[in-house]
């Protein structure tokens, strides 16, 4: 029988791959490893220290750290104890949105890395039921409700002499449906909601996930993430687990920004198998890739462009990949391949195989992209109320623009707005069950009652099998816009597919709440526009520049519209008629994207009113509008 809870599952895995390295860290200036067998030893050490200093059966206990070997001991320590986990984002700065997190699950203690341990400082004063601040590196005078990790585990190392059979029946004693994870979601539209994972959320789903994608034991992957998120949590840290692979985090920098640049260095050093990727983290090394190609000049750049053309047309959409009269092209693809797309991979570290892409809406022209390099990006779809994989692509069986087959043991139902169920092709909202879904949200029993009915999953996305039961994710539900004639419709795919193909256009947000048409906002790509304006001998500063820009970027859209390149693509009346160009682009600092870095369209319009009402003026229909060129005169 396979392991019901996380603490089983690692027990057998270490009973199989004692000598296998677990984890990859470089703490200095190299990875090191920790096998499965030595993490054991600290687990339970980390673990025993907890009880000793009075964690009991069912506290909650939040963890606030970077990517790190102690993430992945806290965790187990906590669930060992049978106590419930509260990871938490390490993007969250707010001091009141973290300590509704802290304050509203009841958290008892908190671990945390000493990049996070200010934000804790700051507010512990003002949570009544924290009693106990756990620290993972050291710290300056050390308060009195604080301890070290060292000391937790020294103590954790004396209680296990004398209280081995209590600890032993403490986690042994664990049951499937108890609570493993409160995962808080990102609040966006009111506060977050805390989805209650538990054991069997967590196994039932890696072993879904292991049935349709097998990991090699020999498998490493950098997890690139947030550990927090559900997606790495389970696609990463606990599916490798489960199959005897490894995991590696990022060297941390004493700035996000410094963390960030280690990437690119650490996925050298690792020489990952797979990484698990989001589409912005795509496009950044769809970006980076280019800028390369771009650098070695007009020749290079040439030839990377036909080697593209023929690998789009040799691979198809996958399935169809090499069938019929495409097989002819399959040797200049391979001398492509050696020539061009081999020497972008070892910018991987050379043994990289493919991605999982865990955003709903990857664009399917990236997709192309990196399928052609030899690197398929393959697209999944899941959400953290579903522990959280739902379907994927796999090498041996994917179509490009879809989200994949839907994982084994997961009964599916797409739905009309009453709640009917409705045949294959059509579209309707994605209704799901299995032990993957959650238990409930935390302190919440309104929203659990609107989204769990009779065991079935409402995701509020809105989507349709087709005939080969391959999932297609058009949106969310609740984002559709509305035209003035009652007709719905996703804006998501068309912004993806505009700013995708646009290099003018970073970021877009469309608009209609039974309007008399669309309209849009949108964030230019300042650098492109300049460099487009430069090679007219034209700047921002003068009315010319700005109309120039301006035009641009309307004839981008434009493409999208009868005449245009890809007219046809998505009816003309879902295209913006009337643009607002924004000085400021959409982020998490601005709390106009949520920490999975999705548009938080409510905050969004509402910051924005005013230049969406003008928006629907008949001046503002010309984009070359007073507003739009004040807004362009000061990207100079």
């Amino acid at each position: 029988m396979p392991a019901q809870t996380l603490p089983m599952l690692f027990e057998e895995s270490v009973k199989k791959y004692s000598n296998n390295v677990l984890m990859w860290e470089n703490t200095s200036d190299k990875y090191d490893g920790t096998t499965y067998g030595q993490m054991q030893n600290l687990v339970h050490n980390f673990a025993a220290g907890l009880q000793a200093i009075g964690l009991n059966v069912g506290d909650r206990v939040a963890l606030i750290s970077e990517g790190r070997n102690d993430w992945v001991m806290a965790e187990l320590g906590v669930l060992y104890s049978g106590a419930i986990d509260v990871p938490i984002s390490i993007k969250l700065d707010e001091p009141a949105e973290l300590k509704f997190r802290l304050a509203h699950s009841g958290c008892k203690m908190v671990m945390v890395s000493k990049n996070q341990y200010a934000k804790i400082k700051s507010i512990k004063n003002d949570l009544p039921e924290l009693e106990k601040i756990i620290l993972f590196d050291e710290v300056a005078d050390q308060d009195k409700d604080e301890i070290s990790k060292i000391d937790l585990m020294k103590r954790g190392e004396e209680y296990l002499k004398t209280h081995k059979k209590e600890f032993e029946k403490r986690w042994q004693e664990v049951k499937e449906n108890d609570y493993a994870n409160i995962c808080y979601t990102s609040g966006t539209t009111a506060d977050p909601k805390g989805i209650i994972l538990t054991h069997r959320n967590y196994t039932a789903n890696v072993e879904q996930a292991t049935a349709l994608l097998p990991i090699p034991q020999d498998y490493v992957s950098l997890l690139i993430l947030p550990w927090d998120h559900c997606f790495a949590h389970t696609a990463g840290i606990y599916t490798l687990m489960k199959n005897g692979a490894s995991m590696a985090a990022i060297k941390s920098g004493k700035t996000p920004m410094e963390t960030l640049r280690n990437i690119p260095l650490n996925i050298k050093e690792i020489k990952p198998s797979f990484l698990l990727s989001v589409p912005s983290l795509a496009k950044n090394f769809r970006k980076n890739i280019e800028n390369g190609i771009h650098d070695k000049g007009e020749k290079v750049e040439k030839l990377f462009n036909a080697a593209l053309k023929l690998a789009y047309d040799y691979n198809g959409l996958g399935f169809d990949r090499g069938k019929g009269f495409k097989k002819l092209k399959l040797p200049l693809y391979k001398l492509y391949d050696k020539l061009i797309f081999s020497k972008i991979r070892e910018g991987f570290g050379g043994k990289l195989e493919f991605f999982i892409g865990g955003g709903a809406l990857l664009d399917i022209e990236l997709q192309r992209f990196f399928y052609a390099i030899g690197t398929p990006m393959f697209q999944g779809y899941g959400l953290t109320e579903a522990a959280p994989v739902i379907s994927a692509n796999v090498p041996v069986c994917h179509k490009l623009g879809s989200s994949g087959k839907i994982v084994k043991n997961l009964q599916v139902k797409i739905c009309d707005d009453k709640g009917n169920e409705l045949p294959v092709g059509r579209s309707g909202e994605l209704v799901v069950k299995g032990e993957n879904v959650m238990a409930g949200y935390w302190k919440n029993e309104k929203a659990t009652a609107e989204t769990l009915k009779d065991g079935w999953l409402y995701t509020g996305d809105l989507g349709y099998l087709d005939a080969d039961g391959f999932l297609y994710i058009l949106g969310r539900f609740k984002s559709l816009l509305i035209s003035n004639d009652g007709e719905k419709y996703s804006p998501e795919g068309i912004e993806e597919a505009i700013t995708e193909i646009s290099p003018y256009i970073d970021q877009m947000m469309l608009y209609n709440n039974q309007s008399p048409y669309t309209v849009a906002l949108v964030v230019p790509n300042k650098e492109a526009l300049s460099r487009y304006l430069k090679e007219q001998n034209l700047n921002f500063s003068t009315k010319e520049g700005q109309t120039s820009a301006l035009k641009k970027i309307e004839s981008e859209i434009a493409q999208f519209k009868e005449g245009g390149k890809f007219a046809g693509t998505f009816p003309s009346r879902w295209l913006p008629s009337a643009v607002a160009i924004l000085g400021e682009g959409f982020t998490e600092q601005n709390h106009f994207m949520n920490s999975t870095l999705k548009m938080v369209r409510g905050k969004i319009t509402e910051y924005y009113k005013d230049r969406i009402d003008f928006l629907f003026t008949a001046e503002a229909k010309d984009i070359c509008n007073h507003q739009n060129m004040m807004i362009v005169s000061r990207f100079g």
